[in-house]
Protein backbone atom coordinates (compact mmCIF):
# COMPACT_ATOMS: atom_id res chain seq x y z
CA UNK A 1 0.00 0.00 0.00
CA UNK A 2 1.16 3.86 -1.02
CA UNK A 3 1.77 5.69 2.37
CA UNK A 4 -0.35 8.61 2.08
CA UNK A 5 1.10 12.44 2.88
CA UNK A 6 0.66 13.57 6.29
CA UNK A 7 2.58 15.82 8.80
CA UNK A 8 2.09 16.58 12.51
CA UNK A 9 3.45 19.66 14.30
CA UNK A 10 5.11 19.56 17.79
CA UNK A 11 4.12 22.59 19.80
CA UNK A 12 6.35 23.82 22.58
CA UNK A 13 5.85 26.07 25.17
CA UNK A 14 9.03 27.51 27.25
CA UNK A 15 7.22 29.39 29.97
CA UNK A 16 7.90 27.19 32.63
CA UNK A 17 11.12 25.35 34.65
CA UNK A 18 10.65 23.09 31.99
CA UNK A 19 9.41 22.83 27.93
CA UNK A 20 6.36 21.38 27.44
CA UNK A 21 4.90 19.84 24.50
CA UNK A 22 1.21 20.12 23.36
CA UNK A 23 0.02 16.52 23.02
CA UNK A 24 -3.16 15.39 22.89
CA UNK A 25 -5.16 11.62 23.30
CA UNK A 26 -7.26 10.05 20.53
CA UNK A 27 -10.73 8.59 20.97
CA UNK A 28 -11.12 5.03 22.09
CA UNK A 29 -13.42 4.74 18.95
CA UNK A 30 -11.02 5.10 16.23
CA UNK A 31 -9.46 2.25 14.05
CA UNK A 32 -6.03 4.03 13.87
CA UNK A 33 -4.16 4.05 17.58
CA UNK A 34 -7.16 4.29 19.61
CA UNK A 35 -6.60 6.33 23.27
CA UNK A 36 -3.10 6.74 21.92
CA UNK A 37 -1.70 10.67 22.95
CA UNK A 38 -0.03 12.19 19.96
CA UNK A 39 0.60 15.51 17.61
CA UNK A 40 -1.72 17.34 16.29
CA UNK A 41 -1.38 16.43 12.41
CA UNK A 42 -2.77 14.36 9.60
CA UNK A 43 -3.40 13.65 5.82
CA UNK A 44 -2.67 16.46 3.35
CA UNK A 45 -5.89 17.69 1.33
CA UNK A 46 -6.50 18.44 -1.64
CA UNK A 47 -7.32 22.07 -0.34
CA UNK A 48 -3.95 22.45 1.14
CA UNK A 49 -2.55 22.92 -1.78
CA UNK A 50 -4.73 26.33 -2.58
CA UNK A 51 -5.30 27.79 1.19
CA UNK A 52 -4.05 31.46 2.07
CA UNK A 53 -1.12 32.05 4.29
CA UNK A 54 0.25 34.87 6.50
CA UNK A 55 3.26 33.99 5.68
CA UNK A 56 5.72 31.23 3.86
CA UNK A 57 8.21 28.90 4.71
CA UNK A 58 11.76 30.08 6.12
CA UNK A 59 14.17 29.38 3.05
CA UNK A 60 16.17 26.55 4.99
CA UNK A 61 12.98 24.96 5.68
CA UNK A 62 11.50 24.77 1.89
CA UNK A 63 14.65 23.80 0.55
CA UNK A 64 14.44 20.38 2.89
CA UNK A 65 10.95 19.68 1.50
CA UNK A 66 11.99 20.64 -1.91
CA UNK A 67 14.95 17.98 -1.95
CA UNK A 68 12.30 15.21 -1.56
CA UNK A 69 9.41 16.13 -3.38
CA UNK A 70 7.18 17.65 -5.89
CA UNK A 71 7.38 21.60 -6.08
CA UNK A 72 4.12 23.29 -3.57
CA UNK A 73 3.68 19.73 -1.48
CA UNK A 74 6.19 20.99 0.89
CA UNK A 75 3.80 23.83 1.89
CA UNK A 76 0.96 22.04 1.27
CA UNK A 77 2.01 19.15 3.83
CA UNK A 78 3.38 22.53 6.57
CA UNK A 79 -0.04 24.21 6.03
CA UNK A 80 -2.47 20.52 6.62
CA UNK A 81 -0.09 20.30 9.77
CA UNK A 82 -1.86 23.59 10.72
CA UNK A 83 -5.18 23.31 9.82
CA UNK A 84 -5.25 19.66 11.70
CA UNK A 85 -4.08 21.56 14.83
CA UNK A 86 -7.26 23.87 14.75
CA UNK A 87 -9.36 20.66 13.64
CA UNK A 88 -8.13 18.16 16.78
CA UNK A 89 -6.77 20.75 19.05
CA UNK A 90 -9.09 24.08 18.70
CA UNK A 91 -5.85 26.24 18.46
CA UNK A 92 -4.41 28.82 15.54
CA UNK A 93 -1.23 28.55 14.73
CA UNK A 94 -1.57 31.71 12.58
CA UNK A 95 -1.52 35.55 12.32
CA UNK A 96 -4.00 37.51 12.62
CA UNK A 97 -5.69 38.53 9.06
CA UNK A 98 -9.10 39.29 7.44
CA UNK A 99 -12.00 37.43 8.11
CA UNK A 100 -13.11 35.64 4.67
CA UNK A 101 -15.64 33.98 3.05
CA UNK A 102 -14.71 30.21 2.20
CA UNK A 103 -15.58 26.72 1.87
CA UNK A 104 -14.24 23.08 2.64
CA UNK A 105 -11.89 22.34 5.49
CA UNK A 106 -10.34 25.62 5.30
CA UNK A 107 -13.27 27.78 6.38
CA UNK A 108 -13.79 27.42 10.14
CA UNK A 109 -10.12 28.85 10.09
CA UNK A 110 -10.40 31.22 8.01
CA UNK A 111 -13.56 32.56 9.50
CA UNK A 112 -11.41 33.02 12.69
CA UNK A 113 -9.56 35.89 11.21
CA UNK A 114 -6.96 34.10 10.97
CA UNK A 115 -3.82 32.82 8.05
CA UNK A 116 -1.61 30.14 8.89
CA UNK A 117 1.88 31.07 10.08
CA UNK A 118 4.32 28.72 7.97
CA UNK A 119 7.48 30.56 8.80
CA UNK A 120 6.72 29.35 12.29
CA UNK A 121 7.33 25.93 11.28
CA UNK A 122 10.77 24.08 11.07
CA UNK A 123 11.30 20.73 10.32
CA UNK A 124 12.68 17.65 12.66
CA UNK A 125 12.27 14.17 11.06
CA UNK A 126 10.29 12.26 8.48
CA UNK A 127 9.16 8.89 9.13
CA UNK A 128 7.68 6.35 6.89
CA UNK A 129 5.06 3.46 8.32
CA UNK A 130 6.36 -0.07 7.72
CA UNK A 131 4.58 -2.62 5.05
CA UNK A 132 3.40 -4.41 7.24
CA UNK A 133 1.38 -1.72 8.87
CA UNK A 134 -2.70 -1.99 7.24
CA UNK A 135 -2.81 2.45 7.41
CA UNK A 136 0.90 3.61 5.66
CA UNK A 137 1.83 7.25 6.08
CA UNK A 138 4.52 9.30 4.98
CA UNK A 139 4.73 11.54 8.24
CA UNK A 140 6.63 14.68 8.34
CA UNK A 141 7.29 15.56 11.91
CA UNK A 142 7.30 19.43 12.50
CA UNK A 143 8.06 22.05 15.31
CA UNK A 144 6.83 25.47 16.24
CA UNK A 145 6.92 27.43 19.14
CA UNK A 146 3.77 27.95 21.34
CA UNK A 147 4.72 31.55 21.46
CA UNK A 148 3.38 31.12 17.41
CA UNK A 149 -0.13 30.70 18.60
CA UNK A 150 -3.00 33.37 18.52
CA UNK A 151 -3.95 32.10 22.24
CA UNK A 152 -3.40 29.25 24.27
CA UNK A 153 -6.52 28.57 25.53
CA UNK A 154 -8.27 25.70 23.26
CA UNK A 155 -11.61 27.19 21.30
CA UNK A 156 -14.89 26.48 22.97
CA UNK A 157 -16.42 23.00 21.40
CA UNK A 158 -13.32 22.71 19.39
CA UNK A 159 -10.90 19.51 18.64
CA UNK A 160 -11.41 16.41 17.37
CA UNK A 161 -9.25 15.15 20.22
CA UNK A 162 -10.84 13.64 23.41
CA UNK A 163 -8.40 15.75 24.99
CA UNK A 164 -5.43 17.88 25.20
CA UNK A 165 -2.17 18.96 27.51
CA UNK A 166 1.17 20.67 27.74
CA UNK A 167 3.47 18.13 29.58
CA UNK A 168 7.24 18.04 30.10
CA UNK A 169 9.12 15.44 27.71
CA UNK A 170 9.39 13.30 31.46
CA UNK A 171 6.23 13.49 31.56
CA UNK A 172 5.34 12.48 27.92
CA UNK A 173 7.25 9.38 27.65
CA UNK A 174 4.91 8.27 30.84
CA UNK A 175 1.44 8.29 28.38
CA UNK A 176 0.07 5.74 25.94
CA UNK A 177 2.03 6.72 22.97
CA UNK A 178 2.87 5.08 19.63
CA UNK A 179 6.29 3.73 18.85
CA UNK A 180 7.22 6.68 16.50
CA UNK A 181 5.75 9.09 18.80
CA UNK A 182 8.19 8.46 21.60
CA UNK A 183 11.09 8.25 19.39
CA UNK A 184 10.03 11.81 17.98
CA UNK A 185 9.87 13.26 21.98
CA UNK A 186 13.14 12.25 21.84
CA UNK A 187 14.44 13.66 18.87
CA UNK A 188 13.56 16.73 20.27
CA UNK A 189 15.07 16.99 23.22
CA UNK A 190 18.75 16.31 21.90
CA UNK A 191 17.51 18.68 18.87
CA UNK A 192 17.55 21.15 22.28
CA UNK A 193 20.43 19.85 22.98
CA UNK A 194 21.90 20.56 19.57
CA UNK A 195 19.65 22.40 17.17
CA UNK A 196 22.36 21.53 14.14
CA UNK A 197 22.04 18.21 14.64
CA UNK A 198 20.83 16.00 11.39
CA UNK A 199 17.27 15.27 10.95
CA UNK A 200 16.34 11.43 11.02
CA UNK A 201 14.20 10.07 8.04
CA UNK A 202 12.96 6.44 9.16
CA UNK A 203 11.98 4.24 6.56
CA UNK A 204 11.82 0.16 6.36
CA UNK A 205 13.24 -1.61 3.72
CA UNK A 206 14.16 -4.65 3.04
CA UNK A 207 12.66 -6.18 6.28
CA UNK A 208 14.03 -3.64 8.66
CA UNK A 209 14.24 0.01 9.77
CA UNK A 210 16.72 1.38 7.52
CA UNK A 211 17.33 4.94 9.64
CA UNK A 212 19.00 7.73 7.22
CA UNK A 213 19.09 11.58 7.56
CA UNK A 214 17.44 14.32 5.74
Amino acid sequence: MRPKNAATVMIIRRDGPKPRVLMGRRHGGHSFMPDRWVFPGGRIDRADYHAPYANDLRADVAAVFDAYLKPGRGRALALAAIRETWEEAGLLLARPGPARPSAGPWRSFVEQGALPDLEALDVVARAITPPMVGKRFDTWFLVADAERLMSLERQPDCGELEEIAWVDFDEAQALPLPSVTRMMIKESVERMKDPARPKPFLRFRAGGMRPAHL
